[in-house]
């Protein structure tokens, strides 16, 4: 990572939004900026970045080691656990001339307890929402994210193939989960963007649902969602199959949820805005009767979080742009009977879109 050019992209960021301070926690816009990994514990970790001086950090004494490792070092200012934190977050806002000065802060990430030492600590000052500012940070990614986001996707689409091989009628969607989660780490993913979304049979129409106790059964559909990490990067992938077999009613549903998915890769593409992506997508279904099972967007950008700008929804007239990354997911869900959902990973080029992802879309009928 060229950490200074991502120093001076976060500055340049921050003098348009007319933010004089960014503070930021352990999470993906530190790991960004520092190329190092933190977590989010009892004990505060808060780096402040401001223009016109060195990044400073405020961090627990026993994080000294880690910090020093930094490919992009910070002053720092510790504490230990007898000081507590307070005296530290003091003299970092006597460090950056904080009175009158405004704060950005991450709304979605920073917890309270944080926000108000800060608040505390800088009475004077204005602590502000930056989510929508940081936004800018990464939602252009550079040829080094793409690659580890190739390989998240490589990994997890190898997975899921092999778990598709092994799955049984009579298998619990938990043990279907675990043999494709194993799968992940076995080719070398970090982890996973996020908890495994697998179910069967009628479950299949809950979109945002954990695997359950449920028993897969011949002719259930099956749909998979979920991703590994590559150093940070998040792969992001939904494929709905059928087990043993697909009725006439479950391949007419399959086909539209196809053609959706079709239609919203092919409306990608640099200049066009985000909502009308969505909206290529959308009317398929309104076509087809089928907008009043719409439960969701149908899409949202991927990267260091598997949730980021930018997002396929309508209302979002942004302007996508070539290095954006995100996904392309139509799903239409019959409650208590059967739901489809096809995702796709798209990046935009300068000429047109590429589809990350490269797992069939045709239906597939697995034998179990």
């Amino acid at each position: 990572m060229d950490a200074n050019a991502r120093h001076d992209k976060l500055y340049a960021i921050m003098r348009a939004a007319g933010l004089d301070v960014i503070a930021l926690i352990p999470g993906p816009n530190h790991r960004y900026l520092t190329g190092a990994v933190h977590y989010v514990l009892e004990r505060p970790i808060v780096t402040f970045y401001s223009p016109d001086r060195h990044p400073l950090a405020v961090i627990p004494e026993l994080e000294i080691p880690l910090f020093e490792r930094h490919p992009a070092p910070a002053e720092l200012i510790t504490y230990t656990d007898a000081e507590g934190y307070e005296g530290a977050f003091q003299l970092a806002m006597e460090r950056l001339g904080a009175r009158g000065k405004t704060i950005g802060v991450e709304g979605l990430h920073m917890r309270f307890f944080e926000g108000e030492i800060i608040r505390a600590c800088a009475p004077e000052a204005t602590v502000v929402d930056a989510t929508e500012a940081l936004a800018e940070l990464r939602i252009v990614k550079d040829a080094s994210e793409i690659a580890l986001l190739r390989r998240a996707i490589d990994i997890s689409q190898r997975a899921l193939q092999a778990m598709f091989e092994q799955v049984k009628v009579g298998m619990s969607e938990i043990e279907a989960a675990a043999i494709l989660e194993d799968h992940i780490k076995a080719l070398g993913g970090d982890g996973l963007s996020f908890g495994t979304i697998l179910h069967a049979g009628g479950n299949t129409a809950l979109p945002h649902s954990g695997p359950l106790d449920y028993r897969i059964q011949h002719g259930d559909p099956l749909i998979v969602d979920f991703g590994a990490t590559c150093e940070g990067y998040c792969a992001d992938i939904t494929r709905t199959v059928f087990v043993g077999a697909a009725s006439d009613a479950q391949r007419d549903f399959y086909a539209v949820v196809q053609r959706a998915n079709e239609a919203g890769r092919l409306a990608a593409r640099p200049g066009v805005s985000c909502e009308s992506v969505d909206m290529a997508a959308r009317q398929v279904f309104i076509d087809a009767g089928y907008e009043h099972l719409i439960r969701h967007r149908t899409g949202h950008g991927l990267g260091m979080e598997a949730h980021e700008a930018p997002y396929i929804v309508l209302g979002n007239e942004r302007i996508l742009q070539p290095g954006m990354v995100f996904t392309v997911e139509p799903g239409i869900y019959r409650m208590g009977e059967i739901g489809v959902r096809i995702e796709d990973n798209m990046l935009i080029t300068e000429d047109g879109a590429e589809s990350l992802t490269t797992f069939p879309r045709d239906l597939l009928i697995i034998e179990a």
